[in-house]
């Protein structure tokens, strides 16, 4: 593996904003993206607070959902050369992050290594991870994810 050149942060929990600023900490090289996360306003004190320079932070409002997390950032992270990143995201999230990292980021050559939050609630469940995968093999063959009837049957 690689090693990383970019930390990419999963919205969906304040939490994982926190960690990942705490963590950004320990890689003061990498610029960090945040992809649909909490309002900009808290995201950037977050990461203020905890001393990260706002040049190395990318907050990125395009996804609506977890495939879309990574569809809308892959040809961002592939203009710049970025070919790894730290992937954070909740520990009870993460298989579904990785399954459908490996397809979306690994169709385009981008590798990544899991960095779970920690949390108290178990892991979602595989029909999840079975959908999503589905979805972004779809957007590797069609580029298009699937995302507008997502939204109509069912909720993440």
């Amino acid at each position: 593996m690689r090693t990383p050149e970019a930390v990419l942060v999963l919205g969906g929990a304040v939490e994982r904003e926190i960690f990942a600023a705490e963590f950004a900490k320990k890689y003061p090289d990498l610029p960090v993206w945040v992809s649909s996360g909490s309002n900009p306003e808290y995201a950037e004190w977050v990461f203020l607070e905890a001393g990260i320079d706002a040049e190395r932070l990318h907050l990125d409002y395009q996804a609506i959902d977890t495939v879309t997390n990574f569809t809308t950032l892959v040809d961002e992270f592939k203009s710049r050369g970025i070919h790894s990143v730290y992937l954070i995201t909740s520990d009870y999230h993460m298989r579904r992050a990785k399954v459908i990292g490996e397809i979306v980021f690994g169709s385009q050559g981008i590798a990544f290594k899991p960095i779970a939050v920690p949390s108290d609630y178990s892991p979602e469940p595989w029909g999840k991870v079975l959908r999503d995968a589905a979805r972004s093999v779809s957007w590797v063959v069609t580029g298009r994810t699937g995302a507008s009837l997502a939204q109509t049957w069912y909720r993440e």
